[in-house]
Formats: C-alpha cells, sequence, structure tokens
C-alpha cells in the first residue's frame, strides 16, 4: 500500500467512519509498509472496537511472529482462535491453530 493510500486512511480517523474495520485496513497498510509499531497499534484498537475481528486477531497475531513476539504472538492467536469460535468463523479459526501449532513446535512447547 502506497504512503497516499495510508494518508488517506488516516484522513479517516476520528470521523463516523472510523471503526475496526479502518482500524484493521490502517493496521494491515502499516505492516505491509514495515511500520510495525504503527501496526501493532492500530490493530490493538480494530480490535478495542470489535474482540470478535477474527482477521485482525490472525493479523496481529502475525505481526507479533515477525517482530520476534512469539509469546505474545501465540498468546495472540490463542485468544483470536477462541473469538473465531464462538463467532463461528471456522476458516479463521483453522488459520490460528496451524499458525500457533507451528510455533509451539517451534518454540519447542510442543502443544
Amino acid at each position: 500500500m502506497s504512503a497516499e493510500q495510508i494518508r488517506n486512511l488516516e484522513k479517516l480517523l476520528d470521523t463516523p467512519r472510523d471503526g475496526a474495520l479502518l482500524r484493521y485496513a490502517l493496521g494491515s497498510a502499516y505492516l505491509k509498509a514495515g511500520q510495525t509499531e504503527r501496526a501493532l497499534q492500530q490493530l490493538r484498537e480494530a480490535l478495542a472496537r470489535d474482540a470478535g475481528y477474527s482477521a485482525a486477531w490472525k493479523t496481529l497475531g502475525s505481526a507479533l511472529a515477525e517482530a520476534g513476539r512469539e509469546a505474545e504472538a501465540l498468546e495472540t492467536w490463542r485468544q483470536g482462535i477462541a473469538a473465531a469460535q464462538h463467532k463461528g468463523d471456522r476458516q479463521a479459526e483453522k488459520e490460528m491453530t496451524v499458525f500457533a501449532r507451528r510455533l509451539e513446535k517451534r518454540l519447542g512447547g510442543g502443544g
């Protein structure tokens, strides 16, 4: 996502269009632009606005893992799995379960 696209999303903050979807989109854009800390902040804000937002849980966990914050990533995916189960989002549940298992295996936790 280009810097211009990020600026356009930022312009929508604190407007009536501000919400979990906007914060997720902005967090994802920051992540693609290599702005990890800003991405984490926006993804957390998306979840503060909608704790059942499976895609935000998944992306936040991935961002934390990429940043080398494995324990936080694992906990995030576990919370995301629970949120996805509650919502009935089987695909997100499966994906986060795979991510969590891979990370557990890499960390030597096994499960």
